[in-house]
């Protein structure tokens, strides 16, 4: 599979200035990654998902400007938070492989858990919409001592339960304990899935999935923009 240039792993967020392992820190690049984000936010700070009815308990947002205040068990997830809008390549057994596009919200209710919507759209040969897919739903959470569970329906008939931690302040890493399939869904392999806040202020991130003959292999990978929070 093609590398769509998403690569969570190598988090662009320089390292601490005493004593860390990675990169030494830049002078002046704090200010610079503060004023790039503002100029990021200029599009995307007004934005949020949609309340159809006012509920007795508070309401999903993906913008932490507004609704609730962010539970402070989430803190490890905040960058998270938000709509996210972007294509990527997968590599299935029904299609081999093919680009798709994608949207996520990761929202939150003021509760310790962030919501979590991802629905896709595959392109044809020659790049118009094909079909919609890869549809799913799900939780993350994270313990004190930053345990991660990340908890997926998949709309296939598939309920998949990561567990993973941080790599960095901006980038998660799991994999599957447990894989269910309902009667009428795929039969699947486990997998392994990073997530991190790239170059630019994207969100990419990349699956790899067990095939029965050659392991852990490539499956689907993206990268996202912020279209809102």
């Amino acid at each position: 599979m093609t590398d769509t240039g998403a690569n969570p792993a190598e988090d662009p967020t320089p390292s601490t200035p005493e004593g860390g392992d990675g990169p030494a820190v830049v002078p002046g690049s704090g200010n610079a990654a503060v004023d790039a984000a503002a100029r990021r936010a200029e599009a995307t700070a007004d934005r949020n998902i949609t309340a159809f009815s006012e509920l007795p308990v508070a309401e999903d947002t993906a913008n932490l400007r507004f609704g609730p205040d962010l539970h402070p068990g989430l803190l490890a997830l905040l960058p998270l938070v938000g709509v996210w809008e972007g294509e990527g390549e997968a590599d299935t057994p029904d299609r081999g492989q093919h680009r798709f596009g994608q949207q996520v919200v990761v929202s939150h209710d003021g509760e310790n858990y962030l919501s979590w919507s991802s629905r896709a759209w595959t392109f044809d040969s020659g790049g118009a919409v094909d079909a919609a897919a890869y549809r799913e739903t799900g939780f993350w959470r994270i313990s004190e001592d930053d345990q991660l569970e990340f908890l997926v329906a998949h709309a296939s008939g598939v309920i998949e339960m990561y567990y993973g931690s941080p790599l960095t302040q901006s980038a998660w890493e799991m994999a599957t304990d447990v894989v269910l399939a309902s009667p009428t869904g795929p039969s699947r392999g486990g997998a392994k899935r990073m997530y991190g806040i790239v170059e630019g202020g994207d969100l990419g991130w990349v699956e790899e999935r067990v095939h029965p003959e050659r392991g852990l292999v490539p499956h689907m990978s993206a990268r996202l923009r912020r279209l809102a929070g």
